[in-house]
């Protein structure tokens, strides 16, 4: 094949199935994996891809950081969804945390327990959500409110996760990619995610099915520290099968 033979393959390969691998497109060309990163990233020169890891995608694979209020009405239903099935694991636990972010967000819009419980929070719209609903207690952490996620992170909170635990942590993402793992689109808050799983006892992942296959630029952990991903109907099936292939219960909503 030619240079322009493999780029028009690599194209058409990337219409019928939306990412390529660089295995995969070594072995259909038989040319090596260098010639065919070399391809990718001429291709990705033209705008004509996105260059992921170990391919390339036809969707940006890297998430991008938007204010709360302009999140929120994105995939707005499968984030109700998503939150209504996720109650479900709050069980007999008496204290819960609620990570920032729109989906964990209807989480708490949705919580209506009828014995006591607590929740710990470093999202300042959880705290007004929650502040006087009857049988819960809110926990607010304390520092600097980021005006994107009207949240706090840094040292104050982190100290205060240092003489807690919690039964179950709801925490939303920007990427749930299988090999870098959960990561979201603000390092600011990288390190108060990361002290936050290492608090909780479960941690359970809301996410959309948007998020898949998407990188943030703070990693806060690996699969194998999340129990459970709440996720909505247009996740593929092959995602769903990979996640429950390294011990991650998936439970989808709506279906």
């Amino acid at each position: 094949m030619t240079i322009t033979e493999r780029h028009q393959f690599i194209l058409q390969e990337l219409k019928r199935a939306g990412t390529v691998s660089i295995v995969q497109l070594s072995e259909q060309m038989q040319v090596s994996g260098v010639t065919i990163r070399k391809d990718l990233k001429l291709l990705e020169d033209k705008n004509l891809l996105f260059r992921t890891h170990g391919g390339g995608s036809l969707n940006n694979p890297y998430a991008v950081e938007r204010p709360i209020n302009e999140k929120e009405f994105i995939n707005s239903d499968e984030k109700q969804s998503i939150a209504r099935e996720a109650l479900t694991l709050i069980r007999q636990t008496d204290s819960i945390m609620i990570g920032s972010g729109t989906t964990v967000f209807e989480l708490a819009r949705c919580l209506h327990p009828t014995k006591q419980i607590t929740v710990i929070t470093p999202a300042v719209k959880v705290t007004l959500e929650l502040s006087n609903r009857p049988n819960v207690e809110v926990l607010q952490l304390g520092g600097l409110i980021r005006q994107n996620s009207s949240s706090v992170a840094g040292s104050y909170a982190e100290y205060i996760l240092d003489h807690i635990s919690c039964g179950v942590l709801f925490i939303g993402v920007d990427g749930i990619d299988f090999d870098f793992g959960l990561s979201i689109s603000n390092l600011t808050e990288a390190g108060l995610n990361q002290k936050m799983i290492s608090t909780a006892q479960v941690v359970v992942v809301l996410a959309d099915h948007t998020k898949f296959g998407k990188r943030g630029i703070g990693k806060i952990c690996d699969l194998d520290q999340v129990q459970y991903i709440v996720t909505d109907a247009g996740v593929s099936d092959e995602a769903v099968k990979s996640l429950e292939d390294r011990g991650v219960k998936v439970l989808v909503a709506g279906r």
